[in-house]
């Protein structure tokens, strides 16, 4: 399999190793089914996601057993400090969708910039959800980069699927204020809470991240059409239930916190329901959501 440039390939690895070592002072993260890496034929990566950081644990994991590169946001990907890291790294630029930009080109940059990379036999990492996930499940709703492509895909290209668990409540998550949370503002408060705990002390959250052979009933699904494919993932994501929110304190010698989930959650299912509602009935159950605000779906 043809890899990263030799220069790109050690500096990622380096930088993913470094990455998990700095993770390990609030994450205990286990991984299962690894061996999917060991064929050499490139793959497409399908994650769930759960919350803002799961593409760098993500990635930093991935990078022990092999290679790959992300689909990015734009927001991120132009990032002056990053940028320039991000284009060696062959990384893919696409229309931030969630702040409403409105690319109607965005599926076939998205499309051709993947099945190009393919070609160049690269590993690449795609979050069929395009946002962070609005309650303890996946929900992929309508849409449909990871249909399209996975209709696509060469012959030699296997669809992996990877299912992470534990971050819904965490500071990177929308189970805080029910909004994306800013990257770098939580950066800064993960790097405070290390510090404040002596580094070592600093209560520890657990990660699972599950990966999985998925290339037969991936293209069997997409030969069907997109709704039967999505809600395939989404079994998938979704195999071990709801999951509860876990809103882990952020010093060890504080009482663990009692909090609830935000009335409303920007981008959940609960909220599309709402908007599909006559505006008299979605006031209704916006009132009785608010008051009964924390229960879950």
């Amino acid at each position: 399999m043809k890899k990263q440039n030799s220069f790109m390939l050690l500096l990622s690895k380096i930088i993913a190793f470094k990455i998990r070592l700095l993770l390990r002072f609030r994450y205990k993260i286990l991984v299962k089914g690894s061996e999917v890496f060991q064929n050499d034929s490139p793959v497409l990566i399908l994650p769930n996601h759960q919350a803002l950081i799961d593409p760098v644990i993500l990635l930093s994991q991935i990078y022990r057993f092999s290679d790959a590169t992300a689909v990015i946001a734009e927001k991120y990907y132009n990032m002056p400090v990053l940028q320039s890291l991000f284009k060696r790294w062959g990384a893919i630029r696409v229309s931030d969708l969630e702040k409403g930009n409105r690319d109607t080109q965005v599926l076939k940059v998205i499309t051709r910039s993947v099945v190009k990379g393919f070609r160049r036999k690269k590993n690449i990492v795609l979050y069929p959800s395009g946002q962070i996930a609005g309650q303890g499940y996946e929900k992929i709703f309508n849409k449909k980069s990871a249909y399209h492509i996975v209709k696509k895909l060469p012959e030699d290209v296997r669809v992996i699927g990877v299912r992470i668990t534990g971050l819904w409540g965490s500071i990177w998550s929308k189970a805080r204020t029910g909004k994306s949370p800013d990257f770098f503002i939580q950066l800064l408060k993960g790097i405070f809470y290390v510090v404040a705990n002596l580094f070592f002390f600093l209560p520890k959250r657990t990660i699972t991240i599950e990966f999985e052979d998925l290339t037969s009933f991936a293209k069997s699904k997409a030969l069907l059409g997109q709704k039967p494919f999505n809600s395939f993932l989404e079994d998938f994501y979704n195999l071990h239930g709801e999951e509860s929110p876990l809103f882990l304190k952020h010093f060890f010698y504080s009482r663990e916190l009692k909090r609830k989930l935000p009335g409303k959650i920007y981008g959940s299912a609960r909220e599309a329901q709402y908007e599909a509602l006559p505006n008299d009935t979605c006031n209704a159950q916006l009132d009785r959501s608010e008051k009964s605000a924390g229960t879950l779906l």
